[in-house]
Order: structure tokens, then sequence, then C-alpha cells
């Protein structure tokens, strides 16, 4: 018996779903999917080449853009594969390790990305906070040891997720709600007693999005404190206006993220449509809209753009 519940644990096989209904244009619906891809691809990398080139970009706001943009650059490959092998070649189906293995690259990107804004609110902060000591402050080497403890605590956390759900047998009708794998939606087709994985899902969602939305908003609050201690108008809202970008930033990482966990965990009756829709909003706009807005709002920055594509 044991012999014939690994068979079926080893075989697990899900189904991953574009969008229901629509799959006679699914070849259509695929052609903003490969705008979008084709953008933030091409969006990030030319971020990252113009601050790894330019030595007057190499400066704390510019390198925690870059590590946003490589985090960004990470998410839309590891989403590319299976959201387009579903709408060019119907391709839905999807094995137990790779499913687990996407869910890893997915879950652990998210939080470093959630990592570096809240990093790059703490360098709005400095910015604002004390000004004359801010390059003091944010060294390179200092700058590059956060990095490191915020990915090293993204990959700790999230690598007993997939070891979890690989423990588990799955003999139901495996049809995953989204075209990539997502902890939540595996861990619902498990017919094991899922608590543990609830539990800790919930756990690894407070201690990393959950505590650094609390931080950067806590960031904000002292940054509100400090501006409106100055007494000129002009430049509180120039002090502001530095922190345009980063807001941006967070409201687009952040809100579809709440509202599709809002919805796994208690939206039983809502409607597939709309889970489908934030599903691919969690995971293609931040990625898209992040190098355009910062583009737009960073003189410096998009002066080194148009200076390249001039050349």
């Amino acid at each position: 018996m044991s012999a014939v519940n690994d068979t079926k644990y080893n075989s697990a096989v899900f189904l991953l779903t574009g969008i229901p209904g629509r799959e006679d244009v699914h070849p259509w619906i695929s052609v903003p999917f490969c705008l979008m891809y084709f953008i933030s691809i091409v969006g990030n990398s030319v971020i990252l080449f113009i601050i790894k080139t330019d030595p007057s970009l190499h400066e704390p706001m510019y390198i925690f853009l870059s590590m946003l943009a490589t985090t960004d650059l990470g998410i839309s490959i590891v989403t590319i594969p299976t959201t387009l092998g579903i709408f060019w070649f119907n391709s839905r189906e999807i094995s137990l390790d790779a499913c687990l293995a996407q869910l890893f690259f997915i879950h652990s990107l998210q939080c470093i990305e959630s990592s570096m804004l809240l990093l790059m609110a703490f360098d709005r902060f400095v910015a604002i906070r004390d000004p004359l000591r801010y390059v003091s402050i944010l060294t390179l080497p200092r700058i590059a040891k956060m990095g490191l403890v915020f990915v090293l605590r993204g990959v700790a956390i999230i690598i007993p997720l997939p070891l979890l759900l690989k423990r588990f047998r799955y003999c139901r009708a495996n049809v995953l709600s989204h075209s990539y794998c997502v902890h939540q939606d595996v861990m619902k087709m498990a017919c094991s007693d899922i608590s543990i994985n609830s539990i800790y899902g919930l756990f690894t969602t407070l201690l990393t999005v959950g505590l650094d939305s609390l931080v950067i908003v806590f960031s904000y609050v002292m940054i509100l404190k400090t501006v409106l201690s100055v007494a000129s108008t002009a430049e509180c809202l120039r002090a502001l206006n530095t922190c345009v970008s980063h807001l941006c930033a967070v409201l687009l990482f952040y809100t579809p993220m709440i509202g599709l966990s809002v919805i796994h965990r208690f939206g039983k009756g809502s409607s597939p449509l709309l889970q489908i829709l934030l599903g691919y909003i969690y995971l293609l706009v931040p990625p898209l809209m992040n190098p355009i807005v910062y583009s737009v709002k960073s003189k410096h920055l998009r002066a080194r753009i148009i200076r390249l594509f001039v050349k």
C-alpha cells in the first residue's frame, strides 16, 4: 500500500488555468501578456545596465533601485514559461517538482521584493531626516550586507513551504486557479491535513510582508513628522516629491498581494475571474510599472536612458 501511495504521490500532476471560458482567444490574449513581459524584462534590464555603467548613479537610492529591478526581472522570468505555455500551446500540465520549484522562486522573490521596498523606505527616511550624513550612513558595504541579510531571510523563510507540500498526497482533480503555482493554491489540492501549512503560510506572510509593511508605514510617519517641521513649503514639497516613486512601488506591490491573499483564505464565494485577474496583477504589474515610474520621476535616470537610446 505504501508503494502505491508513493507512486501516486510521485506522479502527481497539476493543471494550470489561463482564463476559463476564453480558451478560443488565448492566442490573442497572449499578445498583451507578451508585450507586458517584454517591457518588464527590457525596462528592468536597461535600468540595471545604466546604473552599473554610470558611476554618477552609484548612490544608495539607485543601488536599492537596481536590487528592486533584479527582483522584478527574476519574477518575470520565473512566470513566463507556464503563462505563455498556456496561451500559446494550451500546455496546462505541470509536474509536482516543477510546480514546487516555481512556487519557491515566486514566493522567495516576493519576500525579497518586500524587503527591497523596506530598504528603499529606510533610504528615503535617512535622506530626509539626516541628509548631511546620508552617504556616510548608507555606505556600499553596509548596503551589500543589508541586501544579503534580506535575501537570506526570504530564502530561509520560504524554503520550508515546498518541503512541507512535498510530503502530501494529491488525489483530487488538481486544477489550480492560476497559470503559475503559489502556496495557497497548491495547498488546497492536498488530501492530507494541511493545518501546519496553513499556520506556517500565515506566519511567513506576517513575518515578511506584514512586518515590512508596518515598518514602511512607520518610516513614512517619521518622514512626515520631519517634513512638517520644515518651515518652507517649497522645501517640504520638494522632500515629499522624492518619495512619490517609492510610494507608487509600494502600492503596486502590496495592494494586489493583500487582495489575493484575502481571497485565497476567506473568499470561497468570490468570482474565479476576479481571483485570476488579481493573480495576474499581483505578478505582472509591479515588474512592468516600477521601471516606468522610476524612469519618469527620476530626472537623472531619465536623462541617462534618453542618452542611451539617442546614441
